[in-house]
């Protein structure tokens, strides 16, 4: 079952979705699947990554992708995939790397509990 999120929390994710572009679950996986190039990235927290993940994610949390993301991806128009929970941490993200020039930002709505509840694949690393 989903969290429950505060109000103040679902309005500045309300606020980022406006800005955003979104995919979901099932475009993400067709991606894959076709071998599409795009940086996929987690922003959940290092023991949520952990714990499993989607096959060839990277770890950048919410809490620090803005500081790390020039250094793991340095060309602000390389396709980026960002996910998390169920698309909200993912939406802040994304906002705010499209605010750093980063061009070609999607939010993965539905997150991995979709992911999960799709049954698609997972990675432990």
């Amino acid at each position: 079952m989903p969290p429950q999120h505060a109000p103040g929390f679902l309005n500045i994710v309300d606020d980022a979705k406006k800005r955003v572009r979104e995919t979901n679950v099932d475009e993400v996986k067709a991606r894959m699947d076709r071998g599409q190039k795009f940086v996929l990235i987690d922003v959940r927290e290092e023991s949520e990554f952990a714990k499993d993940h989607l096959p060839g994610a990277i770890h950048l949390s919410k809490g620090v992708i803005e500081r790390d993301i020039e250094s793991r991806v340095p060309d602000p128009a390389t396709p980026v995939v960002l996910y998390c929970g169920g698309g909200f941490r993912s939406a802040l993200a994304a906002d705010n790397l499209q605010k750093m020039g980063y061009r070609n930002v999607l939010s993965m709505d539905g997150g991995i509990r979709g992911w999960r509840q799709k049954g698609f694949p997972l990675a432990r690393d």
